[in-house]
């Protein structure tokens, strides 16, 4: 059961990111239809490390095995999303693609439950101009830090 709880007016999230670079680019992924793009990864299940909820999410979404090399970043992010108040604590990693085969391809779909996922590789350089959330993001995957660094993210309006 994946940790995602309505509470009040709000939905608390504990989730996971994970950060795959191949060469000068990063990959991230959207949902058919929206308007802005995401790390891949996804919420984490009651009884689950944040590590191998990575790990499994790969799996899941693209079909592809990662070794998890490091966490970089554990968050407590505020945001408004659907006109929801969103509480979400999430951790992230950036880990390694065992095999080639998804780097080979520029952009691809992968299946989270009935949804369809588009996934994209894009320069890292390029990131700046990328409707990329959470927003730290667009400069944080350039600069990765050396060990994990907590951050709270407040976006306007939630």
């Amino acid at each position: 059961m994946d940790i995602s709880v309505s509470i009040g007016d709000g939905i608390f999230n504990f989730r996971t990111g994970v950060i795959l670079i191949d060469k000068d680019r990063v990959l991230l992924h959207q949902k058919e239809g929206d308007d802005f793009w995401a790390l891949p990864g996804g919420r984490v299940s009651m009884f689950e490390s944040s590590m191998d909820s990575a790990v499994r999410e790969i799996r899941e979404e693209i079909g592809v095995e990662i070794m998890v090399d490091r966490m970089l970043w554990h968050t407590e992010n505020f945001f408004l999303f659907e006109e929801k108040k969103f509480h979400e604590i999430a951790d992230y990693y950036v880990a390694t693609i065992c095999g080639n085969e998804i780097q080979q391809k520029d952009v691809f779909e992968g299946i989270e439950g009935e949804e369809t996922l588009i996934y994209k590789w894009f320069p890292i350089e390029d990131l700046k101009n990328v409707e990329l959330y959470p927003e730290f993001l667009r400069e944080g995957i350039s600069n990765l830090p050396d060990h994990p660094t907590f951050l709270t993210i407040t976006q306007e309006g939630s």
